[in-house]
């Protein structure tokens, strides 16, 4: 075991190596010295204190301006209220029974102050905070410990402040530091203009000034993105060593009679993108690509052209949906689409054809024994299914190709285990229908191959969006459902989504704090101190009786039974309902181009990239789109400028890297790929394109000459240490 690799109880301590990995995951020496500051201030410079936020643990540099100690009047006892400013406002500190700290804490002196904001009497406060005085006068050797350069603040936690963890960081850097080793090669370094890791380290825990702190962030960028994009190239290396079955398309087979029929012509990149994919399937290795693309870009066109070249070679391919609903959708559009060549040995049915069938956990025993039947023996080239077809039971002759819609639904669990059931492995396929920058498939998706769909097919019509505020105009909502019914009137539909149910226990709705991650129909249910959001089965019946009294309005949510789901969503297809009120379960693949307007309600519940799809229901006829945002949030909070920047811009790509600024960019190697703590310290997947490119080329040279990086030690050390048990499983699944 290394010196880095010592745990911290030999360094600061039990007590304290205990509350660094309880609060912070910090338990070796490594760990503290890759805990980089989050920002850093300058002596004289005070922290603004007007973007505190309240329950937020905060360390803030200020200096006090009013001290006063105020006696209780009904009991023994005293409390401390302090003032501190940074110029322009001004936080409260309050301290009980501690009259005391007005000795040191005197007006005119400089600190770092750190504790939770709280809320008393509409003031924002903290209350007995931890502190440090910087003032030149004060006895705690501050001063002279940050005299002459920018000041650390680290992320840090109630128990741990920033400056007791400066101080461990010290004690490492002063300890190990020459123990650090060099995980790049030294050519890389020459050629990049890297300093070594051991003089990072040092300048980005003591900069003097902000040219060493870039200095530092540069090297330690780069360490990020080679290290990751490493363990991106050995894992395509790997997949490409597999063995798979070439599936090619037969002249005059199915692939060939199902183009014929198309009453379209595809898009030029509907064509490019479909040559990619054959390409690959052709291979005697598995194709392992991700295709992504605009609502209604015709993604799933490409993935069943895909299909049937598999089961034009005599194979079997799968299509994976998230939801039921979707399955059936899938089920029914893909039916629709080959004819008679999903009938292949039923009466009827082409010779050229094959079966076409839906797997979903609530089917009936006697159909879901008979698709059953139909994979195993080979009846079923297509199979579209839920994830009942990851059960054990479930298996085929011969699996050819997975099609995975909407991947960022499933785990990789369950990926893997559907890529299992072949004999060889399967080519994948994965979809998504949310744009994902450049930069993000480079590192999240790194592992495979990207195909692009930007071009919408001809016929599709634009979508106007605008963002309807029902507090301060309600007469906007008034005419949005007056839009509904003038777009009725004209024998259009409607959609109407909110974000929850509505068809829950009032006592069991009050005890569940927010929406659980694997109920996303119920989106912020009960999460604020707001109202609760608005429901499916109470906006329908509002609706019905209110304002679109008359017209046909019926309720979609994940909760019905699968036959009335089914029957609604066929009632709709149909032209037999005009407005359809729904949760998210219409999210994605839900096809109906007589829709043209969509109303969504508590739109700021909604994530940016949700909106998208959502909005990507309509417009997909010959008749132009309307999407209607209304939201309660006033003008010019950080919710209305989401809802802005969605009715703005139908570009994707644009909308998704909004979407990441505000979510946060995730483990970029974990199976949560948003909204949580970060591998990445200094690289930022938005930000560092440049990088995050070559870093790729380079990792992918170094792969290919040193797959097992036998001649770099000090680099499988790093990337060891970046992979731990989970993230690795995570890779070796994919």
């Amino acid at each position: 075991m290394g010196a880095l690799d010592e745990p911290l109880t030999k360094l600061v301590g039990d007590r304290t190596a205990k509350v660094l990995a309880d609060s912070l995951k910090l338990r070796t020496v490594g760990d503290l010295l890759h805990h980089y500051p989050r920002r850093y201030v300058e002596r004289g410079q005070l922290t603004s204190l007007e973007e505190l936020e309240v329950d937020e643990h905060v360390t803030v540099l200020a200096r006090i301006e009013k001290v006063t100690l105020i006696p209780f009047k009904a009991r023994k006892g005293d409390r401390l209220e302090v003032v501190v400013t940074d110029g322009r406002s001004r936080l409260s500190l309050v301290f009980f029974n501690q009259g005391w700290r007005q000795k040191e804490l005197r007006p005119g002196a400089q600190g770092l102050f750190a504790g939770k904001v709280g809320l008393f009497n509409r003031t924002r406060q903290l209350a007995s905070p931890d502190y440090q005085l910087l003032d030149e006068d004060a006895d705690s050797g501050a001063a002279q410990q940050f005299a002459g350069r920018l000041i650390p603040v680290y992320p840090a936690s109630a128990q741990m402040p920033s400056w007791k963890l400066s101080i461990c960081i010290e004690t490492a850097l002063t300890k190990h530091l020459g123990d650090v080793g060099e995980p790049l090669p030294a050519e890389l370094r020459e050629k990049h203009r890297l300093i070594p890791l051991r003089e990072a380290l040092e300048l980005i825990h003591r900069p003097r000034n902000q040219a060493e702190r870039e200095r530092a962030q540069s090297r330690l960028r780069w360490d990020e993105a080679f290290v990751l994009q490493i363990a991106l190239a050995q894992r395509r290396a790997a997949d490409a060593a597999l063995p798979a079955v070439p599936r090619q398309a037969r002249p005059g087979g199915l692939l060939a009679a199902f183009d014929a029929r198309l009453p379209f012509t595809l898009t030029e990149g509907q064509r490019k993108v479909s040559a990619e994919i054959a390409a690959d399937l052709a291979s005697a290795h598995p194709m392992h690509r991700l295709l992504q693309g605009e609502v209604g870009s015709g993604k799933t066109l490409v993935a069943l052209r895909a299909m049937l070249t598999v089961v034009d070679a005599g194979g079997q391919a799968v299509l994976l949906a998230p939801t039921e609903v979707l399955a059936q959708q899938h089920h029914r559009s893909i039916a629709e689409m080959m004819g008679d060549l999903a009938e292949g040995g039923m009466l009827g049915g082409s010779e050229l054809g094959t079966k076409v069938v839906l797997l979903t956990g609530s089917m009936g025993a006697p159909a879901r024994r008979q698709a059953m039947l139909d994979m195993a023996c080979g009846d079923a080239g297509v199979t579209i299914g839920t994830h009942a077809l990851i059960e054990d039971k479930v298996q085929f002759q011969d699996l050819g190709l997975v099609v995975v819609d909407e991947q960022h639904r499933f785990g990789v669990e369950q990926r893997d285990a559907l890529r299992n059931k072949g004999e060889q492995p399967p080519h994948l396929l994965v979809m998504t229908a949310t744009p994902i920058p450049r930069t993000v498939a480079m590192t999240v998706f790194g592992d495979l191959e990207t195909s692009v769909l930007d071009q919408l097919p001809a016929g599709r019509s634009p979508i106007s969006s605008h963002v309807v505020p029902a507090v301060e105009k309600p007469n906007f909502l008034a005419r949005a459902w007056e839009r509904v019914r003038e777009e009725v009137a004209k024998g259009h539909q409607a959609y109407v989504v909110c974000p929850r149910i509505g068809d829950e226990d009032p006592k069991e709705q009050k005890k569940r704090p927010k929406a659980a991650p694997d109920d996303p129909e119920d989106l912020g249910a009960a999460g604020d101190d707001r109202r609760p959001p608005l429901s499916v089965v109470e906006t329908a019946e509002m609706l019905a009786k209110g304002p679109l009294a008359g017209l046909r309005v019926e309720i979609l949510h994940g909760r019905l039974a699968p036959e009335a789901k089914d029957d609604v969503m066929k009632r709709f297809a149909a032209g037999e309902v005009d407005v359809l009120v729904a949760t998210t379960v219409i999210e994605v693949g839900v096809n109906v181009p007589n829709s043209t307007v969509m109303v969504i309600m508590d739109a700021d519940r909604f994530g940016v990239s949700q909106l998208h799809q959502l909005r990507g229901r309509v417009g997909r006829g010959s008749a132009p789109g309307l999407c209607l945002l209304v939201s309660d949030m006033p003008a010019g909070s950080a919710a209305r400028a989401r809802l802005d920047a969605v009715a703005g811009t139908l570009d994707g790509f644009e909308l998704s890297r909004i979407d990441l600024e505000q979510r946060r960019e995730g483990d970029v190697l974990g199976q949560a790929q948003s909204g949580v703590k970060s591998s990445l310290k200094v690289l930022s997947v938005l930000d560092d394109e440049d990088v995050i490119a070559t870093a790729r080329a380079e990792a992918a040279t170094l792969v290919a000459e040193d797959p097992a990086l036998a001649d770099h030690p000090e680099l499988r050390t790093a990337l060891e240490s970046l992979l731990d048990e989970d993230r690795a499983e995570y890779l070796e699944k994919g």
